[in-house]
């Protein structure tokens, strides 16, 4: 049968189609009945089900929360997916940067097969996305924090409690560990959204005396001056509301000129474990701890540590959360916008994604109801729950 199609128009990809065409003991009817169960088998399988992620993936936090959503789409798919259906994810790198957000956030929208997306990942990147989400695509923002997102739009969603909350619990621990003394503090915030609005959350719901609040760079390149000044007023407690970055440098600097004050950050500060020394007997407020006792944290625990070869943080938690809510999701109504955005609305303490992070399920203003956010005290590069003292 000369003019048969070729075995290569099922698998053009396969480098021993021709040998087999070749062989004399493959008759004709051998190989149509190959190419048919080929044929058979691509129109029998499911089409992916495909998500977008956004965030800075460079920078320590966005990794991890890239990490998160890695493991989490891998453990979905070796267990059959999501009703014989993969998962799949199309990263995209925000730089954290706002104009670079929402214009991801429009390709996504832009982009039928994307059904819903993890992320952003912090807040200015959301804050400038929700818009473009809004009416388009539902949007679990990973660990964006600003009060400002709360009610932003009914499309948008986010896994960790905002600043506002986060603030309040960091401050009430602040103000009981100053119960037996007067409690005094002193307040540096990165000059950001982030920084800004917990600081903010902060120095209202501290119950004791703000000797100073003063915002700081970032990126700047020494702590120097701030050190100097504090140690003027020699506060009994630093809140420092930023990230890693600045905050090795502030904890470096203390070391150095003997400022011996109690340290205390937000999320943030997540990644100054990386320094043992400098880390050490500082308090981070944060959603997840690698050394959580539960049983769902320690098979998470060990299957991150298996596939990246270290810890992973609260970041990698909630993007792991987030990611399996949304596959929750598509499990429950298919990759319709609408439904998934309908669906997690709707959800409730019985129906709730059970997370590492605690139940999720959401309020009107799409944050989460019973998320855990504790304070958590560094020793030898570890974190364990704080008591106030």
């Amino acid at each position: 049968m000369s003019d048969r199609p070729s075995l290569a128009l099922v698998n053009s990809g396969d480098k021993h189609v021709p040998e087999l065409e070749g062989r004399k003991k493959l008759s004709s009817k051998a190989v149509w009945s190959i190419a048919l169960l080929a044929l058979g088998a691509c129109a029998t399988s499911k089409p992916p089900y495909v998500v977008g992620a956004a965030g800075p993936w460079k920078q320590g936090y966005g990794l991890q929360n890239l990490q998160g959503i890695d493991l989490a789409i891998e453990e979905i798919n070796k267990a059959g997916g999501i009703d014989g259906h993969q998962l799949r994810v199309i990263p995209r790198d925000d730089d954290g940067d706002g104009p670079t957000a929402a214009k991801i956030a429009r390709d996504f929208v832009s982009m039928g097969s994307i059904s819903a997306v993890i992320g952003h990942v912090n807040s200015s990147g959301m804050l400038s996305a929700a818009p473009v989400y809004d009416g388009q695509l539902a949007a679990v923002a990973t660990s964006a924090t600003s009060p400002d997102l709360s009610g932003i739009s009914s499309w948008v969603f986010r896994i960790i409690s905002s600043d506002s909350l986060n603030g309040i619990a960091l401050a009430n621990f602040a103000s009981r560990s100053g119960l037996r003394t007067p409690a005094t503090v002193a307040v540096l915030y990165e000059n950001n959204t982030y920084g800004r609005g917990l600081a903010d959350s902060f120095r209202r719901s501290f119950h004791g005396e703000i000797l100073s609040l003063d915002p700081i760079n970032a990126d700047m390149a020494s702590a120097e001056p701030y050190i100097s000044y504090l140690k003027t007023r020699k506060p009994k407690i630093v809140f420092v509301a930023g990230r890693v970055a600045s905050g090795l440098k502030i904890l470096q600097e203390a070391k150095r000129q003997g400022f011996n004050a109690t340290f205390v950050g937000g999320d943030g500060w997540q990644g100054i474990l990386a320094d043992t020394a400098l880390s050490e007997g500082t308090y981070i407020g944060m959603s997840f701890t690698a050394e959580d006792p539960t049983p769902a944290a320690r098979a998470f625990v060990a299957a991150f540590r298996k596939k990246f070869n270290t810890d992973p943080d609260a970041h990698a938690a909630l993007a792991y959360d987030a990611t399996r809510l949304i596959a929750q999701a598509l499990k429950a109504k298919g990759p319709d916008r609408r439904a998934i955005r309908d669906y997690l609305h709707s959800l409730n303490r019985e129906s709730a994604y059970q997370g590492l992070t605690g139940p999720a399920f959401f309020e009107d203003t799409g944050d989460p109801v019973g998320m855990r956010f504790r304070v958590l005290r560094a020793h030898d590069g570890l974190l364990t729950l704080a008591e106030a003292k």
